[in-house]
Parts: structure tokens; C-alpha cells; sequence
């Protein structure tokens, strides 16, 4: 992961050095998410956990306190991972429409690369305990809100005319699950679509445009 979790503070640790409490703990999330990818959270073991991360369980858990606290700063890396590709492609896009698209684009992109990560989230969300699921949740959200944001705007400007406030955050929840389904039923979905193809056809019925021109697909003769 080249994002590292932005809540170490709320998991317990005895070391006092902050910047070394994150680089350990960035070290445990990149050997904790593969092994939990593999073999999944429940058939993965904290001294596992330490051997591919490099260090002796002692050391380990002076870092963290739990298998479940590893887990929370895995799904909160994945967040973060998330957030930033999306958070990017909108500062970035050009204004209107054609950055919409672009956000998208690069959030389907995200899921795409993720896929194993995204899985994984919703496979073992509910081996936390509830004030960690709870945190995950309001990540999801947090992503969500995102794309809130530009409709909202996109909206005030005229440029999604049709965008009633109403329906802004249930358009932008339509948005993120839309990514999801790419990893839910790639399954599926890859035996007959490209990413590409996914994305340009999402795009298409969400906004009436390309993904990659921001312009509407020229009308087929009759």
C-alpha cells in the first residue's frame, strides 16, 4: 500500500514515537494484507503476521494489540488508497461534466486495481469489533461524500440540470456501488466487458457521455 493509515492514534501502542509507530505499522498492513487476501482474516495468524512484516511477535504487538486491530488499519489503508486516486483525478479533471466523468473513470480504475482489497473489506468488516466497523463504515461514507461534493456543485452550476438536490447523495451512492459491482461480479462481468467497456457503458447511462471525451456518443444512423 503506498498510503499509510491515517488513524494510528486510535489503536493503542507502547512505543512513543509517532513517525516509527507509522512506518512499523505500514510495514504490518503490506504483510497483513496479502496474508489476509491468500488465506483470509480468520485462518491468519499474528505471528504470521510479524514473520512477513519482519519482526518477532513481541515486537509486533507493541505496535498493536490485536489480530483485529491490524485488520482496522488494513481496511483503513484501503480507504485512504481510495480516497487519494479519487481525491486526485478530481483535482486534476477540468471543471463541468468532463471532470465527473474523469472521477469516475479513475474510481472504477481504483476498484479495478483493488479488487482483492475491496473484497476483502466487505469479507471481514464484521470480524471487527464495533467501534472499528464503525470507523470503516463512515470511511465508506467519507468516499461517498466525495462525489456528493461534485454533484452538488455540478448542480448549483447548472451543468447536471437535472440533479434535484434530492437525489444528489443517492446518485453519489449509485456511483461508488457501481465501482463495487465491478469487483462483485467481476466474475461475470469480465468474461464479457473490458474495464474499459465497463466504465465507458457506466458512464454512458449514469451521465449521457464518454468516459474518455466527456462528450455525448454520436447518435447511430437509422
Amino acid at each position: 500500500m503506498d498510503h499509510s493509515p491515517r488513524r494510528t492514534k486510535d489503536v493503542l501502542t507502547l512505543i512513543k514515537n509517532p513517525d516509527l509507530v507509522e512506518r512499523r505499522r505500514r510495514q504490518i498492513v503490506d504483510a497483513a494484507v496479502e496474508l489476509f487476501i491468500e488465506k483470509g482474516f480468520h485462518k491468519t495468524t499474528t505471528r504470521q503476521i510479524a514473520n512477513a512484516a519482519g519482526f518477532s511477535i513481541g515486537s509486533l504487538y507493541e505496535y498493536v494489540k490485536s489480530k483485529e486491530d491490524i485488520l482496522y488499519l488494513v481496511c483503513d489503508a484501503i480507504h485512504e488508497e481510495m480516497a487519494h486516486h479519487v481525491t486526485e483525478a478530481l483535482s486534476r479533471a477540468d471543471e463541468g461534466v468532463k471532470g465527473l466523468a474523469e472521477a469516475i473513470r479513475e474510481y472504477f480504475l481504483v476498484c479495478h486495481r483493488m479488487n482483492d482489497h475491496i473484497l476483502l473489506i466487505y469479507q471481514e468488516t464484521q470480524s471487527l469489533p464495533s467501534q472499528w466497523r464503525k470507523r470503516v463504515l463512515e470511511n465508506e461514507v467519507q468516499i461517498t461524500g466525495l462525489f456528493v461534493n461534485v454533484l452538488a456543485n455540478l448542480s448549483a452550476s447548472g451543468d447536471l440540470p437535472f440533479m434535484d438536490e434530492k437525489y444528489i447523495e443517492l446518485a453519489a451512492h449509485n456511483i461508488t456501488v457501481l465501482g463495487h459491482m465491478w469487483t462483485f461480479r467481476r466474475w461475470f462481468l469480465a468474461r464479457h466487458y473490458s474495464i474499459e467497456d465497463y466504465i465507458n457503458i457506466q458512464t454512458r447511462l449514469f451521465l449521457g457521455i464518454d468516459s474518455l471525451t466527456g462528450t455525448a456518443p454520436p447518435k447511430e444512423e437509422a
